[in-house]
């Protein structure tokens, strides 16, 4: 168990973590020219002085909203910390937003410095002045000359440092707007406290320090990655920071040797997905791949019989520790959330040796509500609340939660805070779930995704989804069915596992190949597995293959990647019209494939 001593608030955190851990690495990086670099600690705090001077230097005042637009790299955790040092409040901006988000998030916050990562995102920024009054300043967090270790006192920083030390739990930290799958994101408000909270209860669940490294890919613009950050700098581990190619992350990670690995699930089922397509391109290589796995679980959970230990061995070394090494070879804690986990992808990374740990929480929770740690795991579930949370499902099965880490509100807007918070303390966070007899939480669904179909059926499409998505040839499905007489479904292909499949197959797919007849039988018998998984009311009855996947810039999914439902039903209307009208007149699924409209 790792000791909960922490700053008493972010703004003196990275004073406080160079006392501890002085010419220990902070952060590693890959320079321009593709060599990786390390930051001591000392060498942070001297960037985050120099940075939070510059800001006192630009008119940035206590409680001044400063607004951050880049993406995740070593000057993002500059710009947090001398923001925070400032007595700021930060305002994170997700560098994929359109012009109406970014001029929404800033403008909404009354952010009057932003803070840019580059000369096009200040350009964007430059664009949108003249509907952003209250913004006094853009500069630019890139091409800074590098600060003296031990630079001697002047009056800026020294006004710098009585400013952090003035900061208090109650104080705002952070407003971070909701990337919400309808309408304009909301902001919500957190404190050191809350965030401070949070900490106090994972720090002892989490086993890190120094000599370990954390590899972060994950937007700093939302609140997990920015977990991530603060735990690995209090710990006094490693931050390291991927070289800035999304599609690079698993062939990076050989090199960057991490060994805490937070993620998303796309990137395990990915892994995941490359090893059974290799082990698949061999006669009988599937038994053996899923007889590994099957050996290797009994072995992670202790259980391994004396008779499969040659067994063990030899997956060892054909399957085991080549995914180790592919992963860098010292990853022995994984941590997913913000989407639901398929349970084989678990036992994959377990029967390699992996501990994989799923939680659960929410920005109004200032990130975490539950999780599961070691010797506390239940496969299947997001894990115990965390100290400090009290969680109790309401009459309706929707997951309530209060604590100290819950926020006090939305920014600017009472109406939603007051649907948000009820006159208890008690957070309503939308999801619905079940608590089992152990404390163990589980999420079933979104409740403003309920679908009530026309017969009075109330569906829960997550369920359905999560079923055909477990299908690495599937990228996303999306239910559909409310006030209809029974459910269907949209659903976009991964092109590259499809690619493989074809390949694995000799066969040579039609253009694009949603319209093949041999990968939407493909996908028939996906969505056939899926059902045999589901109530019979939840059963889809027919589906479309898109010829294109759902993303961010084309406004189908929220910048954490969430499906914006109304948009895609909205986008696909005929579409979906036209799976209704083949169903009355059809008795069975009848796959077809779809263009946008």
């Amino acid at each position: 168990m790792q000791p909960t001593e922490r700053p008493e608030t972010l703004a003196v955190l990275t004073e406080w973590a160079a006392d501890r851990h002085g010419k220990l690495p902070a952060l590693r990086f890959k320079s321009a020219g593709g060599a990786w670099e390390e930051v001591s600690y000392d060498q942070l705090r001297a960037h985050v002085r120099d940075f939070g001077a510059e800001l006192l230097a630009l008119g940035v005042r206590p409680d001044d909203r400063v607004a951050i637009l880049a993406e995740t790299r070593p000057e993002w955790t500059y710009a947090h910390f001398a923001v925070f040092a400032a007595g700021a409040v930060v305002v994170p901006v997700y560098p994929t937003a359109g012009d109406e988000e970014v001029e929404w998030v800033v403008g909404d916050s009354a952010a009057s410095v932003v803070i840019c990562e580059n000369a096009e995102q200040a350009a964007k920024i430059e664009r949108l002045r003249p509907r952003l009054p209250g913004v006094r300043h853009v500069t630019l967090m890139t091409d800074r000359e590098p600060p003296a270790e031990q630079a001697a006192p002047d009056a800026l920083s020294d006004a710098l440092l009585d400013r952090a030390r003035t900061r208090a739990p109650a104080d705002l930290a952070t407003i971070i707007y909701t990337s919400g799958t309808t309408g304009l994101p909301k902001g919500c408000l957190l404190t050191h406290a809350n965030l401070g909270a949070v900490q106090s209860a994972t720090l002892p669940l989490i086993d890190g320090g120094p000599g370990d490294s954390t590899y972060l890919y994950l937007p700093l613009a939302h609140l997990l990655a920015q977990l991530i950050e603060f735990t690995t700098l209090i710990e006094g581990g490693e931050l390291c920071f991927y070289g800035g190619r999304i599609e690079n992350v698993v062939a990076e990670l050989a090199e960057a040797k991490p060994t805490h690995l937070p993620s998303v699930p796309r990137l395990f089922e990915k892994v995941h997905s490359v090893v059974l397509s290799l082990a698949e391109s061999q006669d009988g290589g599937r038994e053996r791949f899923e007889e590994a796995v099957r050996i290797g679980v009994l072995a992670a959970d202790g259980v391994l019989p004396p008779d499969l230990q040659d067994a063990y061995e030899a997956a060892d070394k054909a399957l085991y520790g080549l995914v180790r090494q592919a992963l860098g070879g010292r990853v022995r804690w994984a941590l997913t959330g913000g989407a639901p986990i398929a349970p084989h992808v678990v036992d994959f990374l377990r029967a390699c040796g992996i501990a994989v740990y799923e939680g659960y929480g929410m920005t109004e929770s200032a990130g975490v509500i539950s999780l599961n740690h070691p010797g506390a795991v239940r496969y299947g579930t997001v894990g115990r609340p965390i100290a400090g949370c009290e969680v109790r499902i309401a009459d309706d099965g929707e997951v309530l939660a209060r604590g100290e880490m819950v926020f006090p509100g939305y920014h600017a807007d009472p109406a939603a805070t007051r649907d948000a918070l009820d006159d208890e303390g008690w957070l309503h966070t939308g999801d619905l779930g079940a608590v089992d007899a152990d404390g163990y939480l589980s999420i079933t669904g979104r409740k403003k995704d309920l679908i009530i179909t026309s017969g009075g059926k109330n569906l829960t499409p997550s369920l359905s989804e999560f079923a055909i998505q477990r299908s690495r040839f599937v990228s996303r499905a999306v239910m559909v069915g409310d006030k209809r007489p029974y459910p269907v479904a949209l659903i976009t292909l991964d092109a590259e596992e499809i690619g493989g499949w074809a390949a694995r197959e000799g066969m040579e797919l039609t253009e694009p190949p949603s319209r093949d007849p041999r990968v939407r039988a493909l996908v028939q018998e996906v969505v056939d597995a899926a059902n045999a998984e589901v109530s019979r009311p939840a059963r889809i009855r027919e589906f479309a293959v898109l010829d294109e996947d759902f993303t961010v810039e084309g406004g189908l999914l929220t910048p954490s990647l969430k499906v914006r439902r109304r948009a895609v039903a909205e986008q696909y209307a005929g579409v979906v019209a036209g799976l209704y009208e083949k169903g009355d007149s059809s008795t069975t699924p009848h796959p077809q494939a779809a263009t946008r409209p």
